[in-house]
């Protein structure tokens, strides 16, 4: 007699071990990298958030601050041309008092004034520079401060060498315009936008609208004006109220930079802060690490775990076969069959034991043929199509037992609450591979809040998949649609599966419920299906028709009677 370890050795068990194995993982890994994930997404978009309204407070502030500097000196400007006359500023010594009193009071961040005319000739200059005959005609700024009564320039040369910008404004004397303008000292603005650090690799600048730089940045890769015009044309960010903005782009070497721009002087300039976005997200990249440690550490314990788990329950299973072993030499039999039904089940459990047996034998030669002492017989491709022959006919012979024990077998009379719609979707996930096999799409289109049904649960199902099958057959050469609808009328829930197959003749129709009628080739059915399915709708209390048409396909609708106690919806049901 085999005992419990024996057992474990078969295929099998092994099999049995290896599927339960896979289960328990699959459970366990699955919630575990759901959950984490979830956190770990709802944590990243998080901490992104964090990062960007960081950045954008560096931006915003330090904009208000550059605004601030640049409007500031504008006005100290625009005060120091209108507190006196032009022929007092064309006064070399006063002008030169000028220039050193707001350099005491403001520190030196104004280089140098000058007072030109309406020639674009400076009349009068104080400062550094030998600059007292310049003439600016040419000069842009000159040119928009005499249209628009003030100007802030870009940074240039010009007659220096070095780099600078102008503020200027426009006056009038006795019905002429003259300027009065003031060089602002570029290492003072620059020493602005210099301290806007962040990490390793964040530093700002400022660049106009043709991408020019008008500060001194920290960086020595080339200025992508590419992205240059990308940051002038966005306006803002979603929120309206904030005027900055952020982008991610990857640079010309590859690296991922993030980039946070605001406007600065009405719009002329940009306020750019870059950085690498590895550097700005170093920490959340840790703690990615991190977490991948944990979660591959907790995975080694959910396997170590599966596999004790599963090596216990496959003996305990073991044992029990084992025992009920035992008990099947114990059964003797003690009747007669009352009808062709008994006597059709008793038949088919005999056969399938001895049919099992040879599968497995056949299974067997087949593993030996594949070692090294039959491979150079001549006969091996001919003792393969045989081997491969029984096998075949034994799963036909199978087939057919199992349909005819189906048949004949008591259901179980126990009746549950069912909800149909989630009763079928389980039924059409198990169908799915089967159909895409089969080039078969499968749609349902279930209407909600149907009355729960008072009905044996695994007779349900039967019906279900079985006219679902049916379907799938019908259209296995050349694929199809196959629908499957659910609605209410009256006192019962219809559930309608249909298909585009070849359809069934009109001849047969009457025929289609009969036990042992089928349509299918010789060896595809054992036209038990259909009868097993007319048989539980009508215990039920149900109905099941069909109705076919040649080329077209073939609908079978199923009424299932709703419970006199149950006229609500599911949603209803759940309220109370």
């Amino acid at each position: 007699m085999t005992t419990p370890s024996q057992f474990e050795q078969t295929a099998y068990y092994k099999a049995l071990m290896h599927k339960m194995l896979v289960t328990i993982m699959t459970v366990s890994f699955i919630p575990v990298f759901l959950v984490s994930s979830t956190i770990f997404y709802q944590f990243r978009i998080s901490y992104k958030e964090k990062i960007y309204a960081q950045f954008m407070d560096i931006v915003q502030k330090h904009t208000m601050s550059i605004d601030m500097f640049l409007t500031t000196k504008l006005q100290e400007i625009q005060y120091l041309s209108r507190s006196v006359t032009m022929q007092k500023f064309t006064e070399n010594m006063f002008l030169q008092q000028q220039l050193i009193l707001m350099q005491q009071v403001y520190g030196p961040v104004l280089v140098d004034l000058g007072v030109i005319n309406d020639q674009g000739d400076q009349t009068a200059y104080a400062g550094p520079y030998s600059l007292a005959q310049a003439h600016y005609t040419d000069a842009g700024w000159f040119r928009k401060v005499m249209a628009d009564s003030y100007d802030i320039s870009d940074v240039f040369l010009g007659l220096r060498g070095v780099p600078h910008f102008v503020v200027a404004v426009r006056n009038y004397q006795d019905g002429k315009p003259w300027i009065l303008r003031a060089t602002i000292d570029f290492e003072a603005f620059n020493t602005l936008v210099k301290k806007i650090r962040g990490g390793e690799t964040g530093f700002a600048f400022i660049v106009n609208r043709e991408g020019d730089l008008q500060t001194r940045p920290t960086f020595t890769n080339h200025l992508d004006k590419h992205v240059i015009k990308m940051l002038f044309k966005e306006k803002t960010i979603p929120n309206k109220s904030v005027n900055a903005h952020i982008i991610e782009t990857v640079d010309a070497s590859g690296v991922k930079v993030i980039y946070t721009a605001s406007l600065l002087k009405n719009g002329d300039w940009l306020l750019i802060y870059r950085q690498n976005a590895s550097d700005a997200f170093s920490r959340l990249n840790q703690t990615q690490t991190i977490s991948v440690i944990i979660f591959v550490l907790g995975g080694i314990g959910i396997v170590i775990m599966a596999s004790v788990i599963s090596k216990r329950m496959v003996h305990r299973i073991a044992v029990s076969d084992h025992e009920k072993e035992i008990l099947n030499q114990q059964v003797i039999e003690t009747g007669k069959l009352a009808s062709v039904g008994e006597l059709a089940a008793g038949i088919a459990h005999e056969i399938n034991n001895p049919v099992a047996i040879m599968v497995e034998e056949a299974g067997w030669i087949q593993d030996l043929l594949d070692e090294e002492e039959f491979r150079q017989s001549e006969n091996l491709d001919e003792f393969r199509r045989a081997v491969t022959q029984i096998k075949t006919q034994g799963a036909r012979c199978k087939d057919i037992t199992y349909k005819l024990l189906s048949f004949a077998r008591k259901t179980d009379p126990r009746q549950q609450d069912v909800q149909i719609n989630n009763l079928i979707s389980e039924l059409t996930a198990l169908s799915n591979q089967r159909a895409k096999l089969s080039r078969v799409e499968i749609h349902a289109e279930l209407t909600e809040n149907l009355p729960l049904l008072r009905l044996p649960v695994s007779e349900l199902q039967q019906v279900i998949l079985n006219l679902i099958n049916n379907a799938i057959d019908a259209m296995e050469r050349k694929g199809g649609q196959l629908f499957i609808y659910t609605r209410r009328e009256e006192r019962h829930v219809v559930v309608e599966v249909s298909d585009t197959g070849s359809g069934i003749p009109e001849a047969n129709l009457s025929r289609i419920f009969d036990p042992f009628f089928t349509t299918k080739p010789v060896g595809k059915g054992t036209g038990l299906g259909l009868a097993i399915c007319y048989g539980i709708i009508q215990k039920m209390g149900g109905e099941i028709r069909v109705r076919s048409t040649l080329n077209v396909g073939t609908v079978f609708t199923v009424y299932l009677p709703i419970p006199d106690a149950n006229h609500h919806s599911v949603d209803e049901c759940k309220e109370r």
